[in-house]
């Protein structure tokens, strides 16, 4: 192995410890230095099947958090963010394809390792300053086949998607937290892909944690809240008073960003256009309709109220 290529997968997926660890520093120090570091479609599928088995025999706790860390900085280790797009990619399209594979002891730490990704894409897309290209390639990774949430690949786990609508928002409010001055956060974009999947899913079950963890409480924490407490939301929020004080629409966002009310506004224009087009199944678009009826009604009572 040496610095000026990646390294075989068979070191990654090696039985031994120290041959892992110095296979995940070598890659490191690879995309780091490496002016052209781009792989092809190819090179990133085997290297993700090393880098997943890797991670399969990590055992201990702290082993465990450590390296999936560190394979999740690796997408801010690339010094091009195409390259670190692609390299995302590599990791959902394995993910998907290896998720019904773990099993039951080792399924929570490949949800942390989940979740460190979907960390190190913020970081990646808020140092971007959310370039619109770069997140038009984030969303098409995640909604394209082989992406969490693509809605005609019936491969996708449920499990995978109720993880990720769990934990999304959360994340982003943690990489925007922890930044410096981060540039607006364009909503739709991020959410469209959720919206989406709402219209297309053909699991009740999936678009009832779609709506119960995503949508309402998002909906909620935007909502003004009356001065009587009797005629608060009973939807618990996520809590993510940063996105909520540094957000705009859509990209090109403004300097500065819009009021959480008209935040709220724009996101149930989205739901109810995509609830409209024509290839939203009628179930969902019934719920959909259903979603955005109670949402306006809410701010029709605090007004009424006011």
């Amino acid at each position: 192995m040496t610095s000026e290529s990646p390294p075989l997968g068979k070191y990654l997926a090696s039985s031994d410890k120290k041959t892992r660890d110095k296979a995940v520093k070598q890659l490191a120090t690879f995309f780091s230095t490496s002016e052209n570091n781009a792989l092809s479609e190819l090179e990133i599928a085997k290297l993700w099947k090393g880098l997943f088995y890797c991670f399969w025999m990590s055992d201990k706790p702290r082993v465990q958090q450590d390296l999936a860390q560190e394979l999740a900085e690796l997408l801010l280790t690339i010094t091009n963010i195409l390259s670190s797009l692609s390299f995302l990619r590599g990791f959902w399209v394995t993910t998907v394809r290896e998720w019904n594979g773990i099993d039951r002891l080792r399924m929570d730490k490949y949800y942390m390792l989940v979740r460190r990704f979907v960390s190190a894409s913020f970081r990646l897309l808020i140092r971007a300053k959310w370039d619109p290209s770069a997140l038009q390639e984030y969303t098409s990774i995640l909604t394209n086949a082989g992406g969490p949430l693509c809605p005609t690949d019936v491969r996708v786990p449920t499990g995978l998607v109720f993880h990720l609508a769990e934990i999304y928002l959360e994340e982003l409010e943690k990489a925007l937290s922890a930044s410096d001055s981060p540039t607006p956060v364009p909503i739709l974009p991020l959410l469209s892909p959720f919206i989406n999947l709402a219209a297309s899913t053909l699991t009740s079950t999936t678009y009832k944690h779609l709506e119960e963890s995503l949508f309402r409480p998002l909906l909620s924490d935007l909502q003004p809240r009356p001065s009587n407490p009797k005629k608060r939301s009973r939807v618990s929020g996520l809590e993510c008073p940063t996105i909520l004080s540094n957000a705009c629409p859509d990209v090109p966002c403004a300097d500065s960003p819009v009021l959480p009310s008209t935040l709220r506004e724009t996101i149930l224009q989205k739901i109810f256009a995509v609830a409209s087009a024509e290839d939203t199944r009628d179930a969902n678009r019934r719920k959909m309709y259903a979603l955005y009826k109670v949402a306006v009604e809410d701010v029709d009572d605090k007004d009424s109220d006011g």
